[in-house]
């Protein structure tokens, strides 16, 4: 047994001690610094480094940046396995891409197409960092929306009836007859011609707005002659301002030109002429004008003219913006006179319908009657409104 021992010694003794004579040989002398060393730390320094080189050579840094002491430069291939550009070559990325992502160990890394090469396939849940032309159907950003259907609103013609509900049989006859209604009464009296309060043809409440002392009202349908008329031929016909002074009225069975002169005006202080404007062919939602009448009682009469349109008729309101005088006597203020005409196309023919409002002082009232001048000046605009629209007609 121990002979065995012995053996087993001297077979260990011959195997270890070549190792130990060779690195005997080729190690340095201990410097003085290492004396303390224990032997076999030799051993254990070797296995350190070795474990120490084995934590420093991980993927990481072998796919940094930076080369390791006796490693050659890296190929193109290299180059583009850790993210960086070769010379003269560019990498288009995808517009909101996040800048350079860190490649994950184990993930597959991009290489260098050339022609024929097969697409890189993308691992599923990462976004495709190189941009890439998607395929654009035009079906998904053409498609034939249902047509559109616009309605314009269209309304029936209302009757004389609708709008003056109350209206007895002979005052509908003499309404379409050619003289019309016509009647005068004081501001203490009622209104004879009263439109249906639904459809808001208040023409008498804004009249008493200015607290007239005398008001006449009148009404009159204007038949179709060959066609109907329609609210553009109403607005072109109260445009003709210079045709006024060619319409008469009969007194004492004569024929008499109260207005010498009828123009338009530029404004209220500006009162240079300017001449009518060629018919329309658009209707305004409103409108102002400015007008001289040359009356050969009163001189210049001054008329501001308001116009406004609604869906179914036309509003023309016309006030005195200045004094009216007899000679040099004022005998009505400014703002005391106010004529409303309202016109609107009905199944009978054009109704007009007009509400006349002034104020007179007591003792100009009790010396001068003005009342039948009012009223022949009210049959002026009347027909000249209705020969403008005949006149529309025939253009």
């Amino acid at each position: 047994m121990r002979c065995l021992k012995i053996t087993g010694l001297l077979f260990l003794f011959i195997l270890i001690f070549p190792l130990y004579a060779q690195e005997g040989e080729a190690a340095p002398q201990p410097s003085p610094q290492d004396e303390g060393s224990l032997p076999g730390d030799e051993g254990l320094f070797f296995f350190e480094e070795l474990f120490i080189f084995e934590e420093g050579f991980s993927f990481s840094t072998f796919m940094g940046d930076e080369t390791l002491p006796g490693e050659e430069a890296r190929s193109d291939e290299e180059a583009l396995l850790s993210g960086e550009t070769p010379p003269g070559e560019e990498t288009i990325l995808s517009e909101g891409t996040p800048p350079a992502e860190e490649t994950l160990p184990g993930a597959p890394q991009p290489s260098p197409q050339g022609e024929g090469s097969p697409p890189a396939e993308t691992p599923p849940g990462e976004e495709t960092l190189l941009t890439e032309e998607p395929f654009i159907d035009d079906d998904d950003f053409f498609f034939e929306a249902p047509p559109l259907i616009f309605e314009v609103p269209t309304f029936e013609l209302r009757s004389l009836d609708t709008i003056f509900p109350n209206f007895s049989r002979i005052q509908r006859t003499v309404a379409m007859s050619k003289e019309g209604l016509r009647r005068s009464f004081g501001k203490d009296e009622s209104a004879m011609f009263i439109p249906a309060p639904d459809l808001e043809i208040d023409l008498l409440g804004s009249v008493m707005k200015k607290n007239p002392s005398h008001l006449i009202e009148a009404l009159l349908v204007v038949p179709y002659d060959e066609k109907e008329f329609d609210l553009l031929d109403i607005y072109n016909a109260l445009g003709r301002i210079e045709k006024i002074k060619d319409y008469p009225a009969v007194m004492s069975g004569r024929e008499l030109y109260i207005f010498t002169e009828s123009t338009r005006i530029e404004s209220a202080r500006n009162r240079r002429a300017v001449p009518d404007p060629l018919p329309a062919v658009t209707l305004p939602f409103s409108q102002t004008m400015y007008l001289r009448l040359k009356e050969i009682n009163f001189g210049n009469l001054f008329i501001r003219a308001d116009l406004s349109i609604s869906l179914y008729g036309i509003t023309y309101s016309m006030t005195n913006f200045t004094d009216v005088r007899y000679y040099l006597v004022p005998i009505m203020r400014a703002e005391r006179y106010i004529t409303i005409i309202y016109l609107e196309p009905v199944k009978e023919g054009i109704l007009i319908y007009s509400v006349t409002g002034f104020y007179l002082p007591g003792f100009i009232a009790e010396r001068v009657n003005l009342t039948p001048n009012i009223n022949r000046r009210i049959t002026i605009f009347i027909n000249w409104i209705t020969d403008g629209l005949r006149e529309q007609v025939a253009n």
